[in-house]
């Protein structure tokens, strides 16, 4: 079997605050090859790729551990790009570690985006809940927020950035007092995880945990 798998980034690589977490749940002949959209792209470049109002945006960590906010539509067309130049018998798995909906994303082998395992563990582990916690990077994402939950649930929605700022105290103010929480951004760590459990006494379900679970089923 391939040991290979190619991780996409929509930020710059390597992702050291993501990929070590990631190892946890594959076995040591695993190897990993990572890509990042904004790899090689200038201060200038990244500075212009700031979403205007109307824009949908995602947020993202450079090589030097600042955040960058950038336009949706442009990342998703440099994924498209990417995954037409990645060759599916050379990986076991291309992994998008971005929970964004990039709904027309295609991949000739197999593809774990992380959007899907992220929403589909939602709605496993949050069936028996009324009030769900969704924290997101920025306040703007709620408006084009894609998972839909059942008629007899609410999304309480709070903001954090993963990368920058002192936020969670305050969106964990604000979620408290749901029945579960979750950190859908793969920017979130697992030490902000526990902090969040901790100051709200509430499960939490953090995205990179769900998506390297489901690596770990075919690795």
């Amino acid at each position: 079997m391939n040991s290979r798998l190619a991780l996409l980034t929509i930020g710059q690589t390597p992702r050291n605050d993501i990929v070590p977490e990631l190892r946890c749940w594959l076995p040591d002949t695993i190897q990993v090859q990572e890509f990042g959209v904004l790899d090689g792209q200038s201060e200038e470049e990244i500075q212009r790729l700031r979403p205007e109002a109307s824009d949908h945006r995602l947020i993202t960590r450079l090589g030097d551990g600042r955040q960058a906010v950038v336009r949706k539509s442009w990342i998703a067309r440099q994924l498209q790009d990417m995954l037409d130049e990645i060759e599916p018998e050379d990986y076991l798995a291309v992994v998008l570690l971005c929970t964004g909906e990039f709904s027309d994303l295609h991949f000739g082998g197999l593809f774990l985006d992380a959007q899907h395992l992220v929403d589909h563990g939602i709605d496993a582990i949050c069936a028996g809940a009324h009030r769900i916690g969704v924290l997101v990077p920025l306040i703007e994402q709620t408006r084009e927020f894609h998972y839909k939950p059942r008629a007899d649930q609410e999304l309480r929605f709070a903001a954090a950035s993963p990368y920058e700022g002192d936020e969670l105290a305050g969106a964990a103010q604000t979620l408290s007092d749901c029945d579960v929480i979750v950190m859908h951004c793969m920017g979130y760590t697992e030490a902000q995880r526990t902090a969040l459990s901790t100051s709200t006494g509430k499960p939490v379900l953090l995205a990179r945990r769900l998506v390297g679970a489901g690596i770990a089923q075919i690795a």
